[in-house]
């Protein structure tokens, strides 16, 4: 709920919630006095701990962490408006494996990291996982079960068996519905009430036959919803009971004094009909007791004048808003909102014919049964068995203050570039090749105006005057905007649409690397893309000479995304015939000549060094998106084979922010970069200075 005024769920306390993080900090600091981080595994639950997992993770980057939410995880409308929003996620994402009753949940989950964080999930082999840092994060969806054996036990007591016993004498001639819940503002029981105000009006057949029993546990917190929600309650009951009631007939008997358990378990077994209406609930396990409890045992069966061989029924009707609604297919799902709705499942489930409860009965039960708290957890635990196996396998550190810590996990031979390393080698070789993309790597996605600063050309000049280098910058743009961009670097290479021309210097010809058919394929790829730009607000068409690309960077980032889906889809169709590739980028779909990639401008440098007698003893290369791995994948198999590249080189194959890569280093971003290649562009401003004044 949205604290839209002071009395609705109270506003954001900052206190409280130093409060809450505290109670945190006493949670980890007793089980680190336990835990031995090699072998044992932790399992937090519920929302009590969230931010438990950053304590456990910055005292032990290793820890074999699980974490289970019981309750809902809210749409990212209504998380967005938490103060620590951030916090909380990434506390989460400090886990190793998180749980949640129903997709519903877990999708509201992964919203919010992708919309607040910029984490985007992926789906292999049945998992579902986001990448953060370079440690892999499992979402798992699995609704709890119940206590089998403990609910077994309680229906074999003789306890159980007497009090059905006087239920059944009690309710002899009438029909008994039955409700149990806990007396807040999320159980919905006077919605409820209303509903069954509205069966006993809208069929007067059903009164003095039906009665619902309504059972109310304490409230498990108070204030001044709980006594609200308890007049209003106790209001209802008086007037449908006033309205319907007659003598020896009550239409609702409500219970709020504490039962015990077996004495709960003796309604179910008595229950024709259980309602579980809550207008939002983590899971509700009632129905679940009901259905076991309905199966009975010979015993029970005997007070019921059941033979053992007749089969056992039950029906449910449950609030679509609640964990445990999606895994009952058999029960009659309602919006508890809507009275008349809910009105007519109790009639239906009233009405049914006795076999199709049956068979409702046994559908739940043999999944309840197979289901229980025991596979839950064994489920659960192989999961984080699975998803922590290969922590051995990675190098960690931690980076991040507060509830910002986060670990970076990298694979044994990915680590960050070292400026001393690189700086020291650069000014040991004599000759360098130098590779650099654009967008992402000299100049950071969210910039507005792409164009380089003055800086990016003063660096980019002083390296190309330094004879020893051969320095290219490779784009997805058009010449005609790298010309423009660039016009003042004299020296600098230049490859454009990714590729597809290339010149050495500023004084030569643009050479086309592929032979580029007419374009004619446009005709057919451009409608399709504006029909898809006219649907999605904030999306970009970008025509260039060979190629064409739609973009949705400033698009809804989930609808952008499925829209690009649905695109490459469509214009793979399209273009089925055509000589041209469609690929999916960062935030956009591109459709180019096919064998135009930066794996090209790679081979073509160096091959270029190579006729002019230059094999290049220091390789840097930097990129950062799937079209650059093009270019790793060249360098690496360049050195592998020795051929242009000397196997004795200096190679560095560099991406921007921590990810899978083939590129063996990595820097965290475009600062990082701009602050390397400052460092790279002075040592060649003093080498050319000392050969001028030489």
């Amino acid at each position: 709920m949205l604290p839209l005024s002071p009395d609705l769920g109270g506003r954001f306390n900052r206190s409280l919630w130093q409060a809450y993080v505290s109670v945190n900090k006493i949670f980890a600091d007793r089980i680190m006095e336990v835990i031995n981080p090699e072998d044992d595994y932790v399992w937090i639950h519920d929302y009590h701990l969230m931010v438990l997992p950053t304590f456990l993770r910055k005292r032990f980057n290793r820890v074999k962490l699980g974490f289970f939410l019981h309750s809902p995880f809210p749409s990212s409308e209504i998380y967005k408006t938490l103060p620590v929003r951030d916090e909380l996620l990434r506390a989460l994402l400090n886990s190793d494996l998180i749980g949640f009753h129903t997709f519903d949940y877990a999708r509201h989950f992964l919203s919010c990291c992708s919309r607040l964080l910029g984490i985007s999930y992926e789906s292999k082999r049945g998992y579902i996982s986001l990448e953060y840092y370079g440690r892999t994060v499992t979402i798992k969806i699995l609704p709890v079960g119940i206590d089998m054996h403990q609910l077994q036990s309680v229906l074999n007591l003789p306890e159980t068996e007497s009090k059905v016993t006087d239920l059944i004498e009690q309710f002899r001639d009438k029909t008994m519905l039955l409700g149990v819940d806990d007396l807040d503002i999320f159980k919905g029981i006077s919605l409820k009430l209303l509903a069954m105000e509205q069966l006993l009006i809208q069929h007067p057949e059903w009164q003095g036959k039906v009665v619902l029993v309504q059972i109310a546990n304490p409230a498990r917190g108070t204030g001044k919803d709980v006594k609200e929600v308890k007049m209003e309650t106790y209001s209802t009951v008086k007037r449908i009971n006033e309205t319907f009631g007659r003598p020896g007939y009550d239409p609702v008997i409500f219970i709020d004094e504490p039962l015990k358990f077996y004495e709960r378990v003796a309604y179910y077994v008595a229950a024709e009909c259980c309602l579980v209406t809550a207008v939002r609930d983590g899971m509700n396990l009632i129905p679940y007791e009901y259905v076991i409890s309905r199966q009975g045992n010979e015993k029970l069966d005997k007070v019921l004048s059941l033979s053992s061989s007749t089969p056992k029924k039950s029906m449910l009707v449950v609030s679509e808003f609640i964990g445990c609604s999606p895994s009952l297919s058999g029960a009659v799902r309602v919006n508890p909102w809507n009275i008349d709705a809910v009105a007519d499942a109790m009639d239906c489930a009233l009405e049914l014919s006795e076999a199709e409860k049956q068979m409702r009965h046994e559908k739940h039960y043999k999944y309840v049964s197979s289901h229980d708290v025991g596979y839950w957890a064994h489920s659960f635990f192989l999961d984080l068995e699975r998803t922590c196996k290969d922590h051995v396998k990675r190098r960690c550190w931690g980076i991040g203050f507060g509830l910002s810590f986060r670990v970076v996990a990298l694979d044994l031979n990915f680590r960050k570039l070292s400026m001393e390393h690189i700086v020291s080698d650069y000014k040991r070789t004599t000759t360098r090749a130098i590779l650099l993309d654009y967008d992402g790597t000299l100049m950071p996605q969210s910039s507005i105006d792409k164009s380089p600063s003055s800086k990016t050309i003063e660096m980019l000049n002083a390296l190309c005057r330094d004879k020893n280098n051969m320095v290219f910058v490779v784009s997805a743009k058009s010449r005609t905007t790298l010309v423009e961009w660039f016009g003042e670097c004299e020296k600098l290479g230049l490859a454009a649409e990714h590729g597809c021309f290339l010149r050495l210097k500023r004084d030569e010809e643009w050479e086309t690397c592929v032979q580029v058919e007419e374009c004619g394929w446009k005709q057919n790829a451009r409608p399709v893309m504006t029909l898809y730009t006219e649907t999605t607000d904030g999306s970009t068409i970008e025509d260039k000479e060979t190629a064409l690309v739609w973009s949705y960077e400033d698009a809804d980032p989930d609808f952008g995304s499925c829209q690009a889906k649905e695109l490459l889809d469509h214009l793979e169709s399209v273009l089925a015939n055509e000589p041209v590739t469609v690929k999916r980028g960062q935030s956009s779909v591109e459709v180019k000549p096919q064998g135009v990639s930066k794996g090209l401008v790679a081979k073509r440098l160096l091959t270029t060094m190579q006729e002019r007698g230059m094999i290049p003893d220091f390789v840097l290369c930097i990129g950062d998106d799937r079209s650059d791995e093009d270019m790793f994948e060249v360098i690496t198999s360049a050195v592998a084979s020795g051929e242009l590249i000397s196997q004795k080189a200096e190679v560095f194959a560099c991406t921007v922010g921590n990810k899978p890569s083939k590129a063996k280093y990595y820097l965290d971003d475009t600062v990082e970069i701009a602050r390397l290649m400052q460092g790279l562009a002075s040592v060649s401003e003093q080498s050319v200075n000392v050969f001028a004044f030489e």
